[in-house]
């Protein structure tokens, strides 16, 4: 059992670190009660896990191997291992509190780790179902009754034609989309800040500037050039004098990505596609699709930008997982008998 002096000074323990939380960490009120939860369980499961007929030990002298057993428990319960790591920094950030004001020895929580976390496979639209969401005429989105002028007509026609191009462009090159709102429409310079990215329609490539500043160069298809040159002669209708920008807003701005990431979303479900697209969705089929019918990770790998190669390799699983699929459907002996 608990002695009633032990179990009083972890209470006080615990309200006063989270009163410093709340005070001089300003962490929200929601923050500050999970942490609260978080370490009132810990304090739970060591009161529960003492031996009997000896006394718990305050929080203050909890060992590496009670911290360690309780982080197992919550893993037999069925916990995640991102739930778990949340757990662990909160208790290992009330043991650095409590090593600052206590002869606390060494903070228990350091050395236990979650256990390591599977990652998603990132969701990638069929070949079919890919090339049918970027070809396919973009139906008119908007609120309410549209007057049929010829000025709406023609941003109608322009808006269109937008998103057709950044759609194409979006899996032609596997783009991320701050990429693909990043891009002038062509290369400038001018005192001292230069363009991020561009399109070069006489090599069909696209530049970008990726993570950690990393400019690469992708080639850019046939289709998507052909969807972008019919952009490009609306563009100036709608553009604002100066705007640089290759993909505006119907304000004649630089476009945002959630004005992307909406318009993608809106087309998908017009098509009646199954899956909640947004343009990440588009940059995994690229590099799936690509990874499938070149095998080369490498090069893949580059188009991506991505600065190991440990990044890309998820892809082949997704091509394992397409194989598998193949297979069960066709080999005679993997069909289930009924």
């Amino acid at each position: 059992m608990a002695t009633t002096a032990a179990a009083d000074a972890s209470a006080a323990q615990l309200a006063a670190y989270l009163d410093c939380l709340r005070s001089q960490r300003h962490l929200s009120p929601h923050t500050v009660s999970n942490y609260g939860r978080d370490l009132q369980e810990l304090s739970a499961m060591i009161a529960r896990d003492a031996d009997a007929g000896m006394a718990t030990p305050a929080l203050q002298a909890v060992t590496h191997l009670q911290v360690r057993r309780c982080a197992s428990q919550l893993h037999a319960r069925g916990l995640s291992a991102r739930s778990i790591a949340r757990k662990l920094s909160a208790w290992r950030g009330f043991f650095d509190w409590l090593a600052e004001s206590t002869d606390l020895p060494a903070n228990p929580v350091d050395g236990v780790k979650a256990p390591k976390r599977s990652k998603p496979l990132p969701k990638a639209l069929s070949a079919d179902d890919a090339v049918r969401l970027v070809s396919a005429p973009v139906a008119r989105q908007g609120r309410g009754a549209i007057v049929d002028t010829a000025a709406t007509t023609m941003l109608d026609a322009a808006t269109r034609a937008c998103n057709r191009a950044m759609f194409e462009l979006l899996y032609s090159s596997g783009l991320r989309v701050s990429e693909l709102v990043g891009l002038d429409l062509r290369y400038a310079q001018e005192a001292g800040a230069a363009s991020a990215g561009w399109i070069d329609f006489d090599s069909h490539d696209v530049t970008v500037t990726g993570k950690g500043n990393k400019m690469r160069t992708v080639p850019v298809g046939a289709a998507a050039i052909a969807a972008l040159a019919e952009w490009t002669a609306l563009r100036a209708g709608i553009a604002r004098p100066q705007t640089a920008a290759l993909f505006v807003s119907s304000r004649g701005t630089r476009m945002s990505a959630r004005i992307v990431q909406v318009r993608l979303k809106a087309h998908a479900q017009a098509l009646g596609i199954p899956v909640d697209v947004h343009p990440h969705v588009l940059r995994h089929s690229f590099a799936s699709h690509v990874l499938q019918s070149s095998g080369d990770l490498r090069a893949v790998q580059e188009m991506l930008g991505h600065a190991s190669i440990t990044s890309t390799q998820i892809y082949t699983s997704l091509d394992f997982q397409r194989l598998a699929q193949v297979y069960d459907a066709a080999h005679p002996r993997a069909r289930k008998k009924d």
